[in-house]
């Protein structure tokens, strides 16, 4: 199987990359994570302004029509540079919910502002006690009135929202019917995040982002709030996700390739005894091991990529946790054994490789960490 580029799509990556090396500076990231807003705004337009933040849509809304390969190439490059803008949360999770689920008139409304880069949107399915099952969901959504006031308020709150904090557009998941972890009775609502009753708590993450609780206290919404069928969300949530999980993938692989490269560097850098680190053998060894996980980690993202866009199915399932665990389990090897060769200064702020490590986890840690991947890899071939 030919896994190279064509040329649209080296030229997409390309793209991506100058863009990130001429923007995203180490030094420059610092000081966006400790502003206001969390990220660039400037680079945020950047990336809509060359079309990529339309990258994954229709050519009717003014997109590439690319899938999960295309997706691939743009993360990747993020990845590298450890960028902080809430490309995922926006135009992988947030618009794919929408577009899968919602209607005409929702599409036309949300999805052409989503794809321009001028409306950000923020996704809130996992709660405090949820613990990655995203079928737990104890926020609950009640219909209210009647006739042409007919809507639904809604009570509960939402956990680690990234980006929530700056989103124009905040999409939650509500309990409309049944048990609280039960897939059927869930559903899919988007909310402006001023409207009456929602409350954000900001707080930094490890890995330098925004992230904030959402609690929704009698927060009324229209019926043209629903997005999708009432109670049948739970299909459209699974299915974004392993989109999402397949992107995070390819950032991971970004993020390792640099971590690899700085640690590399440091050996042939670094001297003790009169002589570079990297002729000591044992170091030799850990770098070919944390290369060969990186190799290991490229292949299950090409993999996921390739499914990403696929039919729901089993093999797809399958695929996206294994994806997962492998790419959760050599971050860690990579963050672990590189912050061994660098010594103390592997884990101090103002060295990059240490920003590197903490989003390796961060990203083992997002829809599901490598123990329950592996956990639902195992049952999925129990069941065929």
């Amino acid at each position: 199987m030919d896994f190279r580029l064509n040329e649209e799509q080296q030229m997409l990556q390309d793209t991506v990359a100058r863009l990130v090396r001429g923007e995203y500076s180490f030094e420059k990231r610092l000081e966006f994570s400790e502003t206001e807003l969390g990220f660039s705004a400037d680079f945020w337009q950047q990336l809509s302004e060359l079309g990529l933040t339309a990258v994954p849509f229709s050519e009717e809304l003014g997109g590439f029509g690319g899938g999960g390969v295309e997706v691939q190439s743009v993360m990747t490059e993020l990845g590298r540079g450890l960028c902080l803008e809430p490309y995922l949360q926006s135009v992988i999770l947030g618009g794919g919910l929408i577009g899968q689920a919602g209607n005409d008139k929702q599409k036309e409304t949300w999805l052409a502002g989503i794809a321009s880069g001028e409306l950000k949107a923020a996704v809130g399915l996992q709660e405090p006690q949820s613990f990655y099952d995203l079928n737990d969901v104890e926020t609950r959504a009640d219909k209210n009135g009647g006739g042409d006031k007919e809507g639904y308020v809604l009570n509960g709150r939402k956990a680690v929202v990234i980006g929530g904090h700056c989103a124009d557009l905040i999409i939650v998941s509500a309990r409309t019917s049944g048990g609280s972890r039960e897939a059927n009775g869930i559903s899919l609502f988007a909310l402006s995040p001023d409207t009456a009753g929602v409350e954000r708590r900001v707080y930094p993450t490890i890995d330098g982002s925004k992230g904030c609780d959402i609690t929704l206290t009698d927060v009324q919404v229209g019926a043209d709030a629903l997005l999708g069928d009432e109670g049948q969300a739970a299909t459209v949530i699974e299915y974004q996700t392993g989109r999402a999980i397949a992107a995070l993938c390819a950032e991971a692989v970004g993020v390792m390739e640099v971590a690899n490269d700085l640690t590399l560097d440091y050996l042939k850098q670094r001297k003790q005894f009169g002589v570079p680190i990297g002729r000591f053998q044992v170091l030799q060894h850990r770098m070919v091991d944390m290369m060969s996980e990186l190799e290991q980690a490229r292949s299950m993202a090409i993999l996921a990529a390739s499914v990403a866009d696929q039919e729901q199915s089993d093999e797809r399932r399958r695929i996206l946790a294994a994806a997962k665990n492998v790419i959760g389990r050599s971050g860690q090897f990579i963050s672990e054994n590189g912050i061994q060769s660098h010594g103390g200064i592997g884990m101090t702020w103002e060295y990059n490789f240490a920003h590197y490590a903490k989003r390796l986890i961060m990203i083992n840690h997002q829809l599901g960490d490598d123990d329950v991947h592996l956990e639902r890899y195992a049952a999925l071939l129990q069941a065929s």
